[in-house]
């Protein structure tokens, strides 16, 4: 028979407070059960038979069960409103579900609980680390509570029956350690942790279906959910309290309880209310925008049919516009960027992993969290900080034994800092570990053919021998490092960034990474040089300095490479005319400007007409038609309307070795 709206409405409510309420333990538990009185006497006024019949059963089953304390009753409560709402719809109660989901759901829904799991999944992670430390952090556990019971009510709404499974069962011991029946073992976080991990691979699965991407969804794991089920198993009977329909006063409207519960909540969920959640194409659209915005403000300011115009009422005009304009990029550029603690936390779990493996004892500290970069420098950022902790833990910090004969503790410091550093964000991983032993690189290159053994360097350039491919010190390969793979790859996806690495280290006391990146990577602070009629654009991050050459500066080597001295070392010099066929104004060298660049750890000389200042532009791709063309990282729109070319300094280099070469 059809039901009313009203009643379908009541019981939808009822079914949304279980969602999202967390069960808590109080005074008052009439909430749950004057709802579903409601719920019985609309249905009864509607000669809805069945469906009062089924809410008696429901009211009956509470009280017994809660008792025996065997089946919670929050899990009865979401059982029961499945079986109102299978009636409601005509359906056959008790009818089991189908156990793939269909991705042709609500895609918009599914990508907010694809977004919002995510973020509870790193919540909980950071939780249980926490609880492994402390496991009497009772806010950490609840907090881990919430995050499984909030993914549980989410997958069960889109019927994402496996998801719903697992986050059930997890939740459930959860409730019990909350109820202190049994305590939280470093096993019972290793589990919960493979919990979430699975569900973190539910995750990536739907979302490579949103994505139109083939993706196997993840199978039933059958023995992850015995060993969760097995977990209070050794919890004893004297521990557990009390049950009853307290149990169930949760947030439903009207309840003293509810009112209670929200008004002891933190001012988090305040704070969160204020937050607008926004599809990232949306956002980067409006960056992209901003930019544009201040090209056009920048083409109209410097217009040469204004130029002549002696109006100061339009001068204030245009200089309000130009101040507007630019507020409104620095909000749109505020916009894009994140807090690097997030990113931070997730290695929190890779340290304790990779700890136990090798035996080692590690204390990983951070520093700098509320730092805020390019969200898409803090997605490229996580392979390569994965490998350099890898490494650390590997490599630089020695066995328990081992350090406490060199005096130190037994417990290593690995410390993750972010802190802000003339116009740049710095991103430090120290460790006080055994330290880089030059002589040891320096031997291990020379024995790979990296290094010539006449070949004089100093200790910082032989540190940067680690990121040559190939190189490694490693007496043994081990399944985490150790085969002259990686370091590489992290310098050249950290230069794919814009950005470089500085290495210090004291033998025998530590080591300390520092990477060097910009804010942002649609804008660019850059170093505007003229050759010829054309502009060029230095990214300022590479620049070390400018002079004009004299004539003892310039050095031909054999006739053919071109060198220059500067500060007593003989570096490459470029004549960028010749590298783009452009007519310079002058080919001699003392009637131009030496640009000294510096790209992964190697420096050489732009040989340039003028400079003509420094600029922040807003980076522009140039499109498949000029991607053939190397050297030439992007272009930019001056303020005069003409495109200069944004140069890539190490495609220059390469190309430019490739040539003394032949």
């Amino acid at each position: 028979m059809a039901h009313s709206t009203e009643l379908r409405r009541q019981i939808e409510d009822l079914a949304l407070q279980l969602v999202v309420a967390e069960p808590r333990t109080g005074a008052e538990a009439s909430g749950w059960v004057n709802a579903l009185q409601r719920i019985h006497d609309r249905a009864v006024e509607e000669q809805a038979g069945q469906l009062a019949g089924a809410v008696v059963a429901l009211l009956d089953s509470l009280s017994p069960a809660a008792a025996d304390g065997v089946v919670s009753p929050p899990d009865l409560l979401q059982d029961g409103i499945v079986t109102l709402q299978q009636i409601l719809n005509g359906e056959t109660p008790g009818s089991a579900p189908q156990s793939e989901p269909s991705l042709a759901q609500d895609p918009e829904l599914l990508g907010d609980f694809i977004l919002e799991s995510r973020e509870h999944l790193v919540s909980i992670e950071a939780q249980l680390l926490t609880l492994e430390g402390d496991p009497q952090a009772s806010e950490a556990l609840n907090a881990v509570f919430r995050g499984f019971h909030t993914i549980k009510g989410l997958a069960g709404f889109l019927e994402l029956w496996d998801v719903q499974k697992l986050a059930h069962e997890t939740e459930a011991v959860l409730d019990r350690a909350r109820s202190s029946q049994w305590a939280l073992t470093p096993r019972a976080i290793d589990v919960i942790l493979k919990s979430a991990d699975y569900l973190g691979r539910w995750l990536t699965h739907l979302e490579s279906g949103l994505q139109g991407q083939h993706s196997e969804a993840p199978p039933p794991d059958a023995a992850l959910i015995q060993d969760i089920q097995a977990l209070t198993a050794s919890g004893s009977p004297e521990a557990q309290p009390a049950i009853d329909l307290a149990h169930l006063a949760c947030a439903v409207e009207g309840s003293p309880a509810a009112e209670a519960a929200v008004s002891a909540e933190p001012a988090r969920h305040r704070n969160e209310a204020m937050a607008v959640k926004v599809d990232t194409a949306k956002l980067d659209y409006l960056v992209d925008m901003a930019g544009e915005m201040v090209i056009a403000e920048s083409l109209v300011r410097h217009d040469p049919d204004l130029a002549g115009l002696r109006s100061q009422a339009l001068q204030r005009k245009l200089a309000q516009m130009t101040r507007i304009t630019a507020e409104l990029q620095k909000t749109a550029m505020a916009m894009r960027l994140v807090p690097i603690g997030p990113l931070f936390r997730r290695m929190s779990r890779l340290v304790r992993d990779l700890s136990r493996q090798f035996g080692k004892q590690v204390h990983m500290e951070t520093e700098g969290d509320e730092i805020e970069l390019d969200r898409t420098i803090v997605e490229e950022l996580a392979d390569p900080l994965m490998h350099m902790v890898r490494n650390a833990i590997d490599h630089g910090i020695e066995m328990p034994q081992e350090r406490l004969a060199c005096g130190k503790t037994a417990a290593a410091r690995l410390l993750l800092k972010a802190q802000h550093q003339s116009g740049q964000v710095v991103i430090e991983i120290g460790d006080d570990g055994r330290g880089l032993d030059a002589a040891r690189i320096r031997d291990k290159a020379i024995q790979k053919g990296l290094l010539d053994p006449e070949k004089q360097l100093s200790e910082s350039e032989i540190f940067n021998l680690i990121f040559e491919p190939g190189f490694t010190t490693a007496a043994q390969i081990t399944n985490v490092s150790g085969r002259g793979v990686g370091m590489d790859v992290v310098r050249r996806h950290i230069e794919k960034l814009r950005g470089r690495i500085e290495i210090r280290s004291t033998l025998g006391r530590g080591a300390n990474f520092l990477l060097k990146l910009p804010l942002t990577l649609a804008i660019i602070d850059g170093l505007v040089v003229g050759v010829g009629s054309e502009r060029y654009i230095v990214p300022l991050f590479a620049v070390r300095e400018m002079f004009r050459p004299t004539a003892e500066t310039i050095w031909t080597v054999q006739q053919r490479a071109e060198m220059a001295l500067v500060r007593g070392t003989l570096l490459p010099v470029l004549r960028l005319y010749k590298r783009f066929g452009v007519r310079p104004r002058s080919t001699v060298p003392t009637e131009s400007v030496l640009v000294v660049a510096e790209v992964e750890g190697a420096c050489y000389c732009l040989l340039v007409d003028e400079l003509i200042g420094k600029q922040e532009v807003v980076i522009k791709s140039l499109g498949e038609t000029f991607s053939g063309i190397t050297g030439i990282a992007g272009g930019a729109i001056m303020g005069d309307g003409r495109v200069g070319l944004i140069l890539d300094l190490d495609r220059l280099l390469k190309d430019g070795d490739r040539e003394a070469a032949r």
